[in-house]
């Protein structure tokens, strides 16, 4: 499963980019808000550090696909071919995609709430569909299971559509949808910090260090202890 984080925040991205192995970064117009920067200059600055290489999610604002399918040119002219236009899954937005795909540009279907939404952007040609799985929690349905359903039925179809879950709340729902095989998850810094945060680990590692300094002193490790 690909790693992405859900972020704007340079040096949020940054930190997390340090420690763990991460495939690239997605943004919203809600998350690109709370940096209060032109949209363009901040994800400039993203796509400089991450590299061409390392996906880079963007989402369109237009209602009607003709303005959808500017906008992706105009995303993909600034920020790189292997930028992904988001594209919300409603009738303009697949029209949108089913033009985009046809180019050859990569796209992925965001706001899905339900199977049929993520099933019908994989048609049209989607490299990537987005289920929203805590907010599907809170409708009152099962996010995860939303999930794996839609992988399901576009692997049913032999359809190349992945799908990257999105909307986490715990390091649990991550780890669910990695054990199942779906294609990617994006997840925002303190769920990925999480995924390896423990007291129980850390007072493991504790332990070994400090049986370790009885056998050879204070703030002894394998370079320091060598027999001269």
């Amino acid at each position: 499963m690909k790693l992405l984080i859900d972020n704007a925040n340079i040096e949020d991205i940054k930190r997390v980019y340090e420690f763990y192995p991460i495939d690239g970064v997605t943004c919203n117009p809600t998350i690109l808000l709370k940096e209060g920067k032109n949209p363009y200059e901040l994800l400039k600055e993203i796509r400089e550090f991450i590299g061409e290489e390392s996906q880079l999610h963007v989402q369109v604002i237009s209602s009607k696909a003709e303005d959808m399918i500017e906008e992706g040119h105009k995303i993909q002219e600034i920020l790189g071919k292997n930028t992904y236009i988001k594209i919300p899954v409603i009738p303009e937005g697949l029209k949108a995609i089913k033009y985009l795909a046809s180019e050859g540009a990569n796209v992925t279907g965001t706001a899905i709430y339900n199977q049929i939404q993520g099933y019908l952007a994989g048609k049209a040609g989607a490299k990537y569909v987005a289920p929203y799985v805590n907010r599907i929690d809170n409708l009152g349905y099962n996010g995860i299971a939303v999930a794996k359903q839609i992988h399901d039925m576009l692997k049913r179809a032999s359809l190349e559509t992945e799908v990257i879950a999105a909307s986490f709340k715990n390091s649990h729902q991550v780890l669910e949808l990695c054990e199942y095989g779906i294609g990617a998850s994006t997840i925002a810094p303190d769920v990925i910090e999480g995924l390896i945060k423990s007291d129980t680990i850390t007072t493991a590692v504790d332990a070994f260090v400090n049986d370790f300094e009885k056998l050879c002193g204070e703030n002894a490790t394998m370079l320091t202890c060598v027999d001269k």
